[in-house]
């Protein structure tokens, strides 16, 4: 099929605001309708972007069958990731959600059930590895030899007021994110265990830690180490951060904006890297082709999860103050979500789980989808 993928957009706040200016952009996709608690919010945004006509609603999957759409695009905040992505499923529409899959791991984990259960696709828009610059690091890396470690250093200074100023762990939740999920993609690798430290400047304005050093051991043995800051005026890394990898045969090296650089043997060459696109305009044109194609796409929800227990894990070893390991945060996880489950169908889902890990392989994603 040709047409274009008619979508509805959940969530008009500030980046809902930017993924509806991305779908009208977007030639593969169609925006049938826009969905927001406040109505005055959703017109507002419409009519900002110059679709003043454009259908709006408060539900989405009443919006979505009004209006014909064949999927969902949930930009709404985290804790209504899993009640509308719920939703949306077992209505019978894929959903392309923003970062982070859920609120916690116990409820991506009912999430991964739920699109099992339903059989609809469920894709997490992790928007940063939509990067060319990324895809060629991962290329040089491939002729490193073995890996040892991966660092990323992230400094900003944003002011950002509003409640990112009041969480607990605003760095840390809200941001480092993206730079471990990029870990994962670059390593081939998934996280075993990790140490954390996090702490607040004398001069942050923030309220909670906005500062952390978390030391990760991946799978196969390599490191990954991220410290950062989002008080730290002068010399700004990028917002993807700045970036070094090191092994056996060479080192390279990415500044998080433009192409990387390695050091290796003479006669190392990197495959040509795919551009997959920039950001959440890339995750949005992958996702539309693999609804028509039914081919794998980045971000499939069971590939995901993982990214989010990273998050979860450092910040309970920067609490602790103790070396944390994955399995052990999956395992709780597990158990809240099968405690927790409402829907009979996803609970007997996950209870069939014989492995929370098994359970999150890509290939179990391709399967379900």
């Amino acid at each position: 099929m040709s047409d274009p993928v008619k979508v509805v957009l959940v969530g008009a706040g500030g980046m809902g605001k930017a993924w509806l200016a991305t779908i009208l952009a977007d030639p593969a996709v169609e925006l049938a309708g826009i969905v927001d608690l406040d109505l005055a919010v959703a017109e507002a945004a419409a009519v900002a972007a110059g679709v003043p006509d454009l259908p709006r609603g408060r539900d989405a999957v009443e919006l979505a069958a009004a209006t014909g759409a064949e999927a969902v695009v949930n930009v709404t905040v985290p804790r209504a990731h899993h009640p509308v992505t719920t939703a949306a499923l077992f209505a019978g529409y894929p959903v392309l959600g923003e970062k982070p899959v859920a609120e916690n791991v116990s409820q991506a984990l009912s999430l991964v059930a739920a699109a099992e259960v339903s059989g609809q696709r469920f894709v997490v828009s992790q928007s940063r590895r939509y990067n060319a610059h990324l895809f060629a690091f991962k290329e040089q890396a491939r002729v490193l030899g073995d890996l040892g470690v991966l660092t990323t250093e992230f400094y900003k200074a944003p002011h950002f007021g509003g409640f990112r100023e009041e969480m607990a762990q605003p760095l840390l939740v809200d941001m480092a994110i993206h730079q471990f999920d990029s870990a994962r993609f670059l390593l081939d690798a998934e996280p075993v265990s990790v140490y954390c430290e996090s702490y607040n400047p004398s001069w942050s304005w923030y309220s909670g830690d906005a500062a952390a050093s978390a030391v990760f051991e991946m799978s196969g043995g390599v490191r990954y180490v991220f410290t950062g800051s989002w008080c730290a005026p002068g010399k700004e890394t990028s917002w993807n951060g700045s970036w070094r990898l090191s092994g056996s045969e060479g080192s390279a090296l990415w500044n998080g904006d433009d192409a990387p650089e390695f050091e290796a043997a003479p006669d190392a060459a990197p495959a040509p890297s795919v551009d997959p696109g920039r950001e959440i305009a890339g995750s949005l044109a992958a996702f539309a082709a693999a609804l028509r194609s039914g081919e794998p796409v980045m971000g499939e929800v069971h590939d995901n999860v993982l990214s989010l227990v990273m998050v979860e894990a450092a910040v309970e070893s920067a609490a602790t103050g103790t070396r944390v390991r994955v399995d052990d945060v999956l395992e709780r996880a597990y158990e809240r979500a099968v405690a927790d489950e409402r829907r009979d169908d996803v609970r007997a889902r996950l209870e069939s789980w014989t492995s929370v890990r098994d359970a999150l392989s890509p290939e179990r994603s391709v399967r379900a989808a």
